[in-house]
């Protein structure tokens, strides 16, 4: 069998958990502290400021049509499914925010997605109103995807923070949105932080609820006691939980329960953070038929725009191989509190603000120092926030194998289809392998090479295939650094 022939068997052996369009597979491939006092709210004023349009794009276009049209049904159905959900995730978009998310982006590009949590419920909106003027975003994250990279980043930006608004004045950012919606929410946020956001979602407090509840419920970990019974509801004690939808609502909103420790607005961004994060984790790990199916019953309960239904399920897909506890990063904006003209306002500490956004941007933890997040020990958390702490978490796991990464299997020898056999062995342990021949058929021991961090993922490896552990090395050998592992198969592997 030729080298071709046994990258066929091994694709058509293995469909997702196989690359058909890989990367190459050659050599040498490229590749100051803080003062904080507890927020308060104030009133706000009408919308003024001319709009300025901007030229936004669709994210990831690669349409899961086989996958959507085999769980319901062919033809009309099919389209009328996908139609419909597309309708529900998109039904509350104003035309203003539409406008700004029309240019294309490239589907491998890192982009950015702003999520906001609306003070929206039934009992509010029957009290106040039901116009979106009547109602501010408390929860503001600005969020960094990079699909190729394996990295999610979540950013808080306090509701009380101080922005200059133009025409509008200095005010707390949560004023865009009675101001003018998500549109002018995300133009001001785009202004702050100085990137362009490709992506909207609006969710309100009881829409938390629906999503928490669809997915069976979501695991945390509480370092401290959660106990807010006057305004939340809640009452936790350290340690794990299985939360249902309403207790993950009364979580998410409690800043109270941590009055002694200083603003109450940071621990809850961060519990927020952690509640995404759970989300994510329990989504990520459904069948794409039931994930499908899951978008669309979550899509009645939140407003996405520009992602269609098949964005989302491609862009999971994209994201099998996510490990949320090393690849999620978490952090918020670094701010001052300042008592001004009656009210609490969070003043950013530009230098600090800069710094982070520039790691955010590179793809780096948004602290460089565990010490920087004022919230770590206290609130829940989920993934990572600083390059030291990820540093330590790699030391600590490196010697400890783990079975999940893109492996690029190398046949070293002139056996027919051995790259292919033992890329099944991979793929049963829990991989995403691909199988190639090495320029090089004269190899007689196997050796395993990783790059970056993913030395734990090649213990894995070789551990799957009975590699001695002497044989793990990191990649200076020159080959592919598209893959977290490549292992060059010897004749040992043959026997």
């Amino acid at each position: 069998m030729t080298s071709a022939e046994q990258v066929r068997l091994s694709q058509s052996r293995h469909g997702a958990g196989m690359s058909s369009q890989a990367p190459s597979t050659s050599r040498r491939s490229s590749s100051s502290s803080p003062r904080h006092a507890a927020s308060r709210a104030e009133g706000i004023g009408s919308y003024t400021t001319r709009r300025r349009k901007k030229r936004r794009g669709r994210v990831l276009r690669v349409l899961l049509v086989t996958l959507l049209v085999a769980f319901v049904g062919v033809g009309v159905a099919a389209a009328a499914y996908i139609i419909r959900i597309n309708g529900a995730l998109s039904q509350n978009v104003p035309d203003e925010l539409k406008a700004q998310l029309t240019e294309p982006v490239k589907p491998q590009d890192p982009f950015y997605m702003l999520l906001l949590g609306v003070d929206k419920s039934e009992g509010r909106a029957e009290s106040w109103g039901s116009d979106a003027s009547n109602f501010r975003s408390d929860t503001i994250i600005l969020a960094r995807v990079d699909a190729p990279a394996q990295k999610v980043t979540l950013i808080s930006i306090p509701r009380d923070t101080m922005v200059d608004m133009g025409v509008n004045g200095e005010r707390k950012i949560n004023d865009a949105y009675s101001i003018g919606q998500g549109a002018y929410m995300m133009e001001v946020v785009e202004d702050f932080a100085g990137v362009e956001i490709s992506a909207y979602a609006e969710i309100d407090f009881e829409q938390l609820i629906s999503i928490v509840d669809t997915i069976g419920g979501i695991d945390v970990t509480l370092p401290v006691d959660v106990v807010d019974e006057r305004y939340a509801h809640i009452n936790l004690e350290a340690g794990e939980h299985h939360l249902d939808g309403e207790t993950a609502l009364a979580l998410a909103r409690s800043r109270h329960a941590y009055d002694a420790y200083g603003g109450g607005d940071f621990y809850r961004a961060a519990n927020q953070r952690m509640i995404i994060g759970a989300i994510v984790k329990k989504i990520l790990k459904l069948d794409p038929v039931t994930m499908a199916n899951t978008v669309s019953t979550l899509a009645e309960s939140v407003t996405v725009y520009p992602l269609s239904v098949t964005d989302i399920v491609s862009l999971a897909m994209q994201f099998q191989d996510f490990d949320v506890d090393s690849g999620f990063y978490s952090g918020q904006t670094p701010t001052d509190s300042q008592y001004i003209n009656d009210l609490w306002y969070e003043i950013p500490i530009e230098s600090s603000w800069m710094e982070m956004m520039e790691r955010v941007d590179a793809g780096l933890p948004p602290y460089e120092d565990e010490s920087q997040d004022l919230t770590a020990g206290v609130a829940g958390s989920i993934g990572v926030s600083s390059s030291s702490q990820a540093e330590d978490d790699a030391a600590n796991s490196t010697d400890k194998p783990t079975f999940s990464g893109r492996v690029l299997v190398l046949n070293g020898t002139e056996v027919s289809g051995l790259a292919a056999s033992k890329s099944t062995e991979l793929e049963g342990a829990g991989f995403s392998p691909y199988a190639d021949s090495d320029e090089s058929m004269d190899h007689t021991a196997s050796w395993v090479y990783y790059n970056g961090g993913s030395r734990s993922a090649a213990l894995g490896v070789a551990q799957t295939l009975g590699i001695s552990e002497g044989n793990v090395a990191e990649n200076t050998e020159g080959y592919s650094t598209d893959y977290d592992v490549v292992v060059v198969l010897g004749t040992d592997q043959a026997e």
